[in-house]
């Protein structure tokens, strides 16, 4: 982020709303608009906020397998016979 180029006033995006997104698709990088002089909103483009995303899915599928891998370590799991006799028994399901 280049806070030279990347913080912009409302009213300049509004202005110059194509020349801005223009830029958005070239650079990749966020633009923050500012409403009398404090950050408002984050512009960016698409492409980059669909990486944006796609990261944030990743990161939370490695917590969750970390989570996993701290259960198994710590004896906090079952195994999938004694999980589903307890499923079942918790549900009142019979087998």
């Amino acid at each position: 982020m280049d806070i030279t180029e990347d913080i912009q006033a409302l009213t300049t995006f509004r202005n110059n709303s194509a020349a801005f997104l223009q830029r958005l698709k070239k650079t990749k990088r966020p633009l923050v608009l500012t409403v009398n002089g404090k950050a408002a909103a984050v512009v960016q483009d698409a492409a980059a906020y669909q990486r944006l995303l796609d990261i944030a899915a990743q990161a939370d599928a490695l917590e969750g397998i970390r989570q996993g891998r701290d259960d198994v370590k710590n004896g906090r799991t079952h195994d999938a016979r004694s999980a589903l006799t307890a499923f079942r028994r918790d549900r009142g399901l019979a087998r």
